[in-house]
Formats: C-alpha cells, structure tokens, sequence
C-alpha cells in the first residue's frame, strides 16, 4: 500500500462516513479503479481510520460531549446533563449491538457482495427522492427521549446489510421521530461515535485474535495508519460542517440522484470487467 493510495482511501473515507452516500459502495469503486489487492491490512486499515473520524465529531461537538446544553437550558448539573447525553447513546446503540451479535453470519457473508451494495445504493438513492415528502414535520421543540434514540437505534441496524448508509439510516430515523433534519443528522454524527468505535476496537481484536495484529507493525503500516487517520480527521470535519448547512437548507434530493449514479457505476464497472471487491 503505498502513500498515495493511503491519502486517497482516507479523503474517501473522511467524505463519505457522514454523509448518507454509503462509505462501503465507494471503497468499492476507489479500491478496484486503484487496482488494489484485499489484504488483511488493506480491510484493517478501512476501519481503523475511522478513529480519525470519530475525533472529527467530538472536536466539533465537543461541548455536546462535555459540555452538554441541558445544563443551560434545563438547569442540570454537569453530571445530570452528561449522564443523560451518554445514557441516550448508550440506548441508541444497544439494538446494533444485539442484532450484530445475532446476525453476524449474515453480516459477514455478504460484506464482499458487490451487486448487493451497488443495489442497495440503488433502492436507498430512489428512496431518498422522496425521504423528504414522507417526513417533513419535524420540530425545533422536539426532544430526544430514550425511546426515540432507541428507534433510531433500530434504524441504524438496517445498515447492516451492506450498501445501506448507517448515515443515511439513522437520519431518516430522527426525522421519522419529528426530528428536523439538523437535529436529526446532529445525533446520526453523535450515535456513529460509539458505534465506529466499536468496530475500529473489533476489527482490531479479530487481527490480534487470528494472529495477524502483527501486520499494523510490519514496515511502515503504522505510519500508514497514522496519515490515513489524520486525513480522514481533516476530511471529515470538512464534510460535516458542509452537510449540516447543506441538508438543512436543501434536504436529500441531490445525495439520492448521487446514491443512484455510484451504484449504476458499480454495475457497469462489474459488467466491464473491472474487479471489484470488498473481500
């Protein structure tokens, strides 16, 4: 793997975590337009350097990590406002945790499904057309509840079949709640931090666990790792603060027409002959 490919992987990545475009299906395309071959560390890296985007979300939201605002609006001490913050993630992310436990054959067995993901991109892009029509009421006055982190927690599960953006997902689960889409796409950002480090923890045992954890030493893969989190850090920042505005001013429609156009060009790609793999 060499520097370039590393930077390119990362702004891939630092680009597509947030928004609802789906990272998997432009890893997708970026590895098999590069030429790059599936290795141990090329899957590890995907994943590791999502770190770097975790740190993304909670330097820019660092007040909502540590400052929460229901200590000024609602008058709760530090530790009320902070215990009610993480409670509402903790709640938010136990469906994923279960449902991945259960599934996760199914989840394994077609992370390498690449006319899955290019379909899924597909459904999702037409769906997003009209996610706006279908949920349109939401409210600055709404509140985030237990039970409303909890079925955007449900939501997120549905992107465990590969192609579907944990993004896109659990937004449209906030606004299905009476989110409006800020504050809906606000908590999706909030929710991907235990969630992505979650599995940049897994995929680091399962390396450690087969014997491989050696490779993220060999050479200069460490180094490699670093780059790539700092990119994708910067990158994701970037991203962020654009969508924000972006998608509270002019809502999905774009994101859907762009959703369809990456999974028709994963097709044609395949049909071309390119070899595209997630494996």
């Amino acid at each position: 793997m060499t520097w370039i490919e590393t930077i390119i992987i990362a702004i891939v990545e630092g680009l597509t975590e947030f928004l609802p475009v789906s990272s998997t299906g432009h890893m997708i395309i970026t590895q098999g337009l590069l030429g790059m071959e599936s290795t141990p560390f090329l899957k590890a890296f995907t994943v590791i350097i999502q770190f770097g985007a975790i740190l993304s979300v909670v330097c820019l939201y660092w007040r909502k990590f540590f400052y929460p605002e229901t200590m000024r609006t609602r008058g709760y001490t530090w530790w009320q406002a902070i215990s009610r913050f993480y409670g509402l993630l903790i709640v938010g992310i136990i469906p994923a945790v279960v449902l991945g436990f259960v599934f996760n054959d199914f989840i394994e067995s077609n992370l390498g499904n690449v006319t899955l993901v290019a379909v899924m991109l597909i459904v999702g892009g037409v769906f997003m057309l009209f996610c706006d029509r279908l949920f349109n009421k939401g409210s600055e006055s709404t509140p985030m509840t237990p039970r409303r982190a909890f079925i955007v927690g449900l939501f997120q599960c549905v992107s465990m079949i590969p192609g579907v953006s944990r993004s896109m997902a659990t937004i449209v689960g906030g606004m299905q709640q009476k989110l409006t889409r800020k504050a809906a796409a606000e908590f999706s950002f909030f929710l991907a931090v235990p969630t992505m480090f979650g599995a940049t923890c897994l995929e680091t045992y399962k390396l450690v666990a087969h014997g491989d954890g050696n490779i993220l030493m060999e050479g200069n893969n460490l180094w490699l790792l670093i780059l790539g989190s700092v990119v994708a850090f910067v990158v994701a920042v970037a991203a962020i603060k654009f969508f924000i505005g972006y998608v509270a001013r002019y809502g999905f429609v774009a994101f859907g027409w762009y959703r369809i156009i990456v999974g028709a060009l994963i097709l044609v790609l395949g049909a071309c002959g390119y070899e595209l793999t997630m494996e």
